[in-house]
């Protein structure tokens, strides 16, 4: 295995490529029974993966962080009955991870020109809420390590699943997540922004207010407000004024109207509707078509057996004329409290 190369302070030159920009690879931590993710529902959880797996590994690579030898046993198994055995896309790496939310958790990739290096934020489980996370925390580096490529390591809390970016200079963000006092409470705005320009290689930020109800993350942004190229952004809004999601949303699509890019072009901002609330076992689950994954060539749309999920289809499938939109279920995958975009980490092409 190539040597793990550290690099010191800040990369110069470097950007976080936007994730329809082309992949190498796709990174997934695979679930395990005794996680918390998915309490008293894991049985239809590794199909899930298994057939998320497939479809990536039709464009792209497939690695998949595993826990043990004994969790290697049971991911082989559900990859052979989703048709998947001896996939040659698919590899299998021992980097565990307790919980599967790999956005959060994964290497965040940067580029300059053919080179890639890896950012490696600090992870402390959404604010130290589901300890222990210090596994998780580690599979950048192991990513990076089985790459051979560098590491850059701001030394500050941050998760994926806060950011999305357009790779030519705007990135987006929360007020809720970022000044969390639970993630860095001794940076202010202004700090914060500085290190998303120094690492991530961007000029602008755009910054939403609150998140979703049932949201765990403290309002990521890939359940809100997605780039869907370099100057168009899909917001999800709520219709229902009785509903909880609705003054939230509302104050940032407002917010939204009045952005322009780094480059200071206005941005432009396509509605994506909300679905009906889903609550099981009396707590509200965070559904939206906002956390869908763009890959080579599709775009995983998260659906819910909900009366706006061709609707949503539709206009994710007007915004991505080169990619397939596939509708994917994710109605056991909420319970877990997070969707497609979540479990997903794009590792750029070189």
């Amino acid at each position: 295995m190539p040597t793990l190369e550290i690099r010191p302070g800040a990369p110069a030159g470097f950007r976080m490529p936007a994730e329809w920009e082309p992949h190498a690879a796709t990174w997934l931590s695979w679930p395990r029974a005794e996680g918390i993710s998915f309490p008293g529902r894991f049985d239809h959880v590794p199909a899930i993966w298994a057939k998320l797996a497939g479809l990536l590994a039709e464009d792209e690579d497939v690695h998949i962080n595993v826990f043990s030898p004994e969790h290697r046993l049971m991911v082989e198994e559900a990859l052979r009955a989703g048709g998947l055995a001896g996939h040659a896309r698919i590899f299998l790496h021992d980097f565990p991870a307790y919980e599967p939310w790999c956005r959060d958790h994964g290497p965040i990739f940067i580029r300059k020109g053919a080179e890639l290096a890896v950012v490696d934020w600090a992870y402390n489980a959404w604010g130290g809420k589901y300890p222990p996370h210090d596994l998780d925390d580690a599979v950048p580096l192991r990513a990076a390590e089985l790459l051979g490529v560098p590491v850059y390591q701001p030394g500050i809390v941050m998760e994926g699943g806060a950011l999305d970016v357009n790779g030519e200079g705007t990135l987006l963000t929360t007020e809720a997540c970022l000044l969390n006092p639970n993630r860095n409470p001794h940076l202010n705005r202004e700090q914060i922004e500085g290190y998303l320009r120094d690492y991530l290689g961007v000029q602008k930020i755009l910054w939403l207010g609150d998140g979703i109800v049932g949201d765990d993350t403290d309002g990521h942004v890939d359940d809100l407000t997605r780039f869907v190229n370099a100057d168009t952004v899909v917001t999800v809004v709520e219709e229902d004024p009785a509903d909880a999601n609705y003054a939230p949303l509302r104050e940032n699509r407002a917010r939204l109207a009045g952005m322009t890019l780094a480059d200071g072009r206005p941005l432009r901002v396509v509605e994506l509707p909300m679905p009906r609330a889903i609550e099981v076992e009396g707590q509200r689950l965070p559904a939206s078509y906002a956390n869908f994954y763009i890959a080579n060539a599709k775009v995983l749309v998260p659906v819910f057996g909900d009366p706006a999920d061709a609707r949503a289809c539709r206009i994710l499938e007007d915004l991505f004329p080169g990619r397939r939109i596939v509708p994917f279920d994710a109605s056991e995958l909420i319970w877990g409290l997070g969707a497609l975009h979540c479990i997903t980490q794009q590792q750029p092409a070189a």
